[in-house]
């Protein structure tokens, strides 16, 4: 039987489960919400970054990506930070919609799946 691995299980969630070298990231939220779209958008990148690091991987190896606007019309100040932010080649396949999150203060929510 393989091992899973949960990153700080709660009740609720993990922020990270890893299971046949496949890492599945929560829906990551900005840590404040005060922010624009941009700061937003690079907060939620940089602890993608961080929960991939814990399960030995990064973002040269992200195969799928979730994308969750409060407003679409931010698509393009997010798609500017997610698209500096990824390697030269190496986008996943991805859904981006516009949806209500479970705070009014998100602007975004970035889940992923990557492998080791």
């Amino acid at each position: 039987m393989s091992r899973i691995i949960r990153t700080e299980p709660n009740s609720v969630l993990s922020k990270a489960v890893e299971y046949h070298g496949f890492v599945y990231t929560q829906g990551v939220v900005a840590s404040d919400p005060s922010q624009d779209i941009t700061v937003q958008t690079k907060d939620v990148l940089a602890q993608i970054d961080a929960l991939l690091e814990t399960h030995g991987t990064d973002n040269t190896r992200l195969l799928q990506a979730h994308i969750w606007l409060k407003d679409i019309a931010d698509r393009g100040a997010m798609n500017e930070v997610w698209s500096a932010w990824l390697p030269e080649g190496q986008a996943p396949v991805r859904a981006c919609v516009q949806s209500v999150l479970a705070d009014p203060r998100y602007l975004v929510e970035i889940m992923v799946t990557a492998c080791r």
